[in-house]
């Protein structure tokens, strides 16, 4: 395969890799920390409420079938059903985004914190991380779907499949092994 055959612009896979590569880092030195203290960071991780990851997975593999929806109609020329479908993504975002807030103000409220210990540092890090990415994908889909043509609504689809992509891998670290 060669560049050129790869859909969509060279620039967005760039941003597409080079973020994968930053998520792929943090996850490499969390799981290096793992293996010094497994004890502890399974301890830490007991504390956190799966049901909610779970929740939150459900909502953006459903809110990614939107986006893909949308690409697939915004390049057949079907405006309206690609922004309807851009706007479902982007209420999947912000979906993600309240239960999240709810995890977080729960955590807040069981002490649990960035200092509390290096699991928490980074599930911290990584899901915050990651929450910028989703506050930052819903901007695009708006965007986009404001717009709705089809190389805009690959773009955005491209984006927002990042963002799946990396909660499915950051979820086992975090939520998963024990």
């Amino acid at each position: 395969m060669r560049i050129d055959d790869l859909p969509g612009e060279l620039l967005m896979w760039v941003l597409i890799v080079s973020e994968l590569l930053i998520f792929a880092a943090g996850i490499t030195v969390m799981s290096t920390l793992r293996l010094r203290d497994p004890t502890g960071f399974a301890a830490a991780q007991a504390l956190l409420d799966g049901r909610l990851a779970a929740a939150n997975t459900v909502i953006l593999v459903t809110s990614g079938f939107a986006a893909a929806r949308a690409e697939r109609a915004a390049a057949q020329g079907q405006r309206r059903q690609a922004r309807i479908a851009l706007i479902l993504a982007a209420l999947g975002g912000a979906g993600f985004l309240a239960l999240k807030a709810v995890e977080y103000i729960g955590d807040a409220a069981r002490g649990i914190t960035m200092e509390g210990s290096p699991f928490f540092t980074f599930y911290y890090l990584l899901t915050g991380f990651h929450a910028a990415h989703v506050i930052a994908g819903v901007v695009v889909l708006l965007l986009v779907a404001w717009r709705a043509r089809a190389d805009a609504g690959q773009a955005g689809a491209m984006f927002w499949h990042m963002v799946d992509l990396v909660w499915v891998l950051i979820l086992p670290p975090i939520y998963l092994l024990g």
